[in-house]
């Protein structure tokens, strides 16, 4: 193979499941050492291609080379012979292994026979790690590291396997802003040595910061590809959407905290649960608070307290004027306080149910008659309402969520608070692995609540989102929380985090 001579050829690629053409004919070309973005809404075929590229499923018709050469996958193990490595956005760690024992785990080395050669595992992770810049030691329990460096370790995995075309889907989806460089900083790495990197992520910022090419699809096929340098965020949308967004007003967030004091609805003071440590907050109606902090650092924890779902050991809540201790989450909804959380997977949703029976789920009381009978008409009502206000894409509320792309699965999660009579609102991590219309969707959802009146906390990694959001944000370090920021007085995702490094300096004093 020479370096003009793609990686990874593919031509006229087409995947049906049923009467679904997944792609329509798609053509994909990776060069050595190129880091290749690939962008799309949910549902628009990233996902299934990658699936052809890893051998988990067969193309129905097209062409396929690697290095030039013409294959027909048969399956995972085929694909990865052939150095097509995966990191999935659901990791494959054993976190009580070492560092060394995961990069080699199913391909051990052993000695006289049957025995595990630790210290020959160790040296050979060693080579792989400072060969590639990796910065992580081969001795070190996996579950003592950042969710970042666990994903440095699965990359690390994957080059030991000797991989020729590396695969990141959405790698940064839970990783903040001072985390991201040293992801950045391995994928250049391990580009310069020519291997090609397909870069699959719903954030355009780091799109355009890291990688040579971009290949956008839209409803299974391409729309086209594109030099990074040549082409900007907003060509990129309109790509990817098929029109232009309208740009959100963000200066109704920052104009919020002007005029008339508004009504408090939610406050702690010195508040201590499990991974809580003293926290104060106040939220307004009508406000839209951030809360700013790395992996770790407590921003979930706070919420699951407000929430009921972590015991209130110290402090006091006041909530809509009054005395506020929830038990459960049941007291909370009760109240009028809803969570959105971060694993919509696994605490959002019930995958196998339709939209309808998610929405209803959640909203029991309303339509419950004499305590037994169920309103259907209106409950399905109700769905069919939220389907058509959040633009949930589905044929009917009868659709099962596990059908769903990720943003509509998202949007099934906002969904179903929106008539129950939520008073505040907390989301965690609200457009984690979502596309750019759905993310657009959802901002709009939360502004508008929050124009009615309603209170909204948002948890959030990506800066840009808390900017466009937000009327004030506080900074979380260790369970504590610093005093409010207005919008108005932030300037840029690096002002906010510089305020948050000064914060978490001044809790470590």
């Amino acid at each position: 193979m020479t370096e003009s001579e793609p990686l990874i050829s593919m031509t006229g690629i087409v995947k049906r499941f049923g009467t679904v053409v997944a792609l329509r004919g798609v053509d994909f070309e990776l060069m050595p050492g190129e880091v290749h973005g690939l962008l799309g809404q949910n549902g628009a075929g990233k996902t299934t291609l990658i699936k052809v590229l890893a051998g988990i499923e067969a193309a129905d018709a097209g062409e396929f080379r690697i290095a030039g050469e013409r294959v027909h996958l048969s399956g995972v193990a085929d694909s990865k012979a052939r150095g097509i490595s995966v990191v999935h956005q659901s990791l494959s760690l054993v976190p009580t292994l070492t560092v060394a024992d995961n990069i080699f785990l199913g391909s051990e080395s052993v000695r006289a026979g049957h025995l595990l050669d630790r210290r020959r595992m160790e040296v050979r992770a060693a080579e792989v790690l400072e060969h590639y810049g990796i910065p992580l030691r081969p001795s070190q329990p996996v579950s003592t590291l950042t969710f970042a460096y666990r994903q440095l370790l699965e990359i690390a995995k994957a080059l030991a396997a000797d991989s020729r075309v590396l695969i990141l889907d959405e790698p940064t989806s839970s990783l903040t802003k001072a985390e991201e460089p040293i992801l950045f900083g391995a994928v250049r790495e391990v580009s310069r040595r020519g291997i090609g990197v397909i870069y699959v992520s719903h954030r355009l910022s780091e799109i355009m910061e890291l990688t040579d090419r971009v290949t956008v699809f839209r409803d299974g096929a391409n729309v086209g590809s594109f030099g990074t340098s040549q082409t900007s965020i907003p060509e990129l949308v309109e790509s990817i959407v098929g029109s232009r967004l309208d740009k959100l007003d963000t200066n109704r967030a920052g104009s919020r905290t002007e005029g008339d004091p508004k009504p408090e609805v939610l406050s702690l003071r010195d508040v201590h649960s499990p991974g809580v440590h003293g926290a104060c907050l106040a939220v307004a109606a009508g406000d839209v608070v951030g809360l700013v902090g790395t992996t770790g650092s407590g921003r979930t924890e706070i919420l699951e307290t407000i929430f009921g779902a972590r015991p209130i050991r110290r402090g006091f809540v006041t909530y809509r004027g009054e005395s506020f201790a929830p038990r459960s989450i049941h007291d909370a909804i009760a109240k009028g306080i809803k969570l959105v959380p971060e694993d919509r997977h696994r605490w959002g949703l019930v995958l196998g149910h339709s939209i309808e029976r998610n929405i209803a789920m959640a909203n029991l009381p309303r339509w419950r008659r004499w305590r037994f009978l169920f309103r259907g008409d209106e409950s399905r009502s109700g769905a069919e309402g939220v389907r058509q206000r959040l633009k949930i894409k589905a044929p009917s509320i009868d659709v099962r969520v596990e059908d769903l792309s990720g943003g509509n699965q998202q949007k099934v999660v906002i969904g179903k608070w929106l008539d129950g009579g939520t008073e505040l609102l907390l989301l965690d991590e609200p457009t984690a692995g979502v596309d750019v219309g759905a993310r657009a969707d959802i901002y709009r959802i939360i502004l508008q609540l929050a124009d009615e009146g309603k209170a909204v906390v948002v948890s959030s990694s990506d800066y840009d989102e808390l900017l466009q959001l937000c009327s004030s944000f506080v900074f979380i370090a260790d369970g504590r929380v610093s005093s409010p920021i207005d919008r108005a007085d932030v300037v840029d995702e690096r002002d906010l985090h510089r305020r948050l490094e000064e914060a978490r300096k001044e809790f470590s004093r």
